[in-house]
């Protein structure tokens, strides 16, 4: 199948803004919410985003990647569902 321009770009940005929230959530959450050990990357001595870059920015990063790839998502023609998983993206607790 083929794909669309802005495609590939559009699952760069919203798979690493899934991969950030998932660091967010391993130091912010709890084994209860998450469904999973918390803290496990620090566990096993992985480098996350928010060790390497601090929180804020992580936050700051899964909002403004997500907000890229729902926009790329836009310019390619209407696709509600796509749209509103980006959006839980944000917003997911675990």
């Amino acid at each position: 199948a083929m794909r669309e321009p802005g495609e590939s770009e559009s699952r760069y940005y919203h798979l690493v803004a899934f991969q950030i929230k998932d660091d967010i959530l391993d130091v912010t959450s709890t084994q209860e919410v998450l469904g999973k050990p918390v803290f496990s990357d620090e566990k096993n001595n992985k480098t996350t985003y928010v060790k390497l870059y601090g929180m804020e920015k992580a936050v700051a990063d899964v909002e403004n990647m997500s907000e890229k790839a729902e926009s790329i998502v836009k310019s390619i023609g209407d696709n509600e569902f796509l749209i509103e998983l980006i959006n839980k993206l944000i917003s997911r607790e675990k």
